[in-house]
């Protein structure tokens, strides 16, 4: 088991686990995601371990399971999903380095206990970035 500074959601049948350094958007992107019908799995820390499938399996670490940080707010406390596989994994990054991000980057992955996972760099607060993810989803599902 690993444990990993990450959000974890679950959105269409996909997990995802949101990384990214402090402050760079990864509650306030679970958080809009959860509004359009995403489960939380845990925030700011998941635990992550390989299941006998090999694929990866996240839950949130107990003492913050169903709760996660609203910045500038407080802590909220909601339903969650108690564990999901990965499936995507989004490296969140600033604004600045998003400046740099490629139209069309060429696939990458995320070895995490020896197991890859799809992983793509993303920027989280924009507008769009729910309805991005939601495209990602798809397209890098189709590929998985």
């Amino acid at each position: 088991m690993t444990l990993i500074h990450a959000t974890g959601i679950f959105f269409a049948g996909k997990g995802v686990m949101i990384k990214g350094p402090s402050g760079v958007g990864k509650s306030d992107l679970a958080l809009r995601m959860m509004a359009l019908g995403a489960e939380l799995v845990g925030d700011d820390y998941v635990m992550v371990t390989g299941n006998n499938k090999g694929r990866l399996t996240m839950e949130s670490a107990p003492n913050i399971a169903g709760k996660i940080e609203v910045r500038n707010v407080g802590i909220l406390e909601v339903s969650f999903r108690p564990k999901a596989e990965i499936d995507l994994v989004l490296c969140l990054v600033t604004a600045e380095e998003a400046q740099h991000l490629e139209r069309m980057p060429e696939q990458k992955k995320m070895t995490v206990e020896g197991i890859d996972i799809p992983c793509l760099d993303f920027y989280g607060l924009e507008v769009t970035a729910p309805e991005k993810l939601k495209a990602a989803i798809k397209i890098l599902s189709q590929k998985y």
